[in-house]
């Protein structure tokens, strides 16, 4: 069943660090089963506070979300996403 990461930036504190995760995290991405479905085009909020930006990534299951995020090629380079800013991230399963 697919799996979905869902991140959305609440606010940003260091904008130097977000340039380099953004500058890094698309290689992290080589080699794992995913496909992007939205990185911070425009939006709408419809209920809760304002938010900065949404990615949302596709994988084929939770066990393959998973293997990307706990990778080691991303758990070195989020650390410049979580200096750089206040995030909330999820995966959820699909229906």
């Amino acid at each position: 069943m697919a799996a979905y990461a869902v991140f959305i930036r609440e606010s940003t504190r260091d904008a130097s660090e977000l340039a380099t995760y953004s500058q890094k995290v698309s290689p992290t991405l080589v080699g794992h089963p995913v496909k992007v479905l939205a990185a911070y085009g425009p939006q709408e909020v419809l209920e809760g506070p304002e938010v900065e930006g949404v990615v949302i990534l596709e994988f084929p299951s939770l066990d393959a979300a998973k293997a990307w995020y706990d990778s080691p090629a991303y758990r070195d380079v989020r650390e410049h996403r979580f200096r750089g800013a206040d995030y909330r991230a999820v995966i959820v399963e699909g229906t």
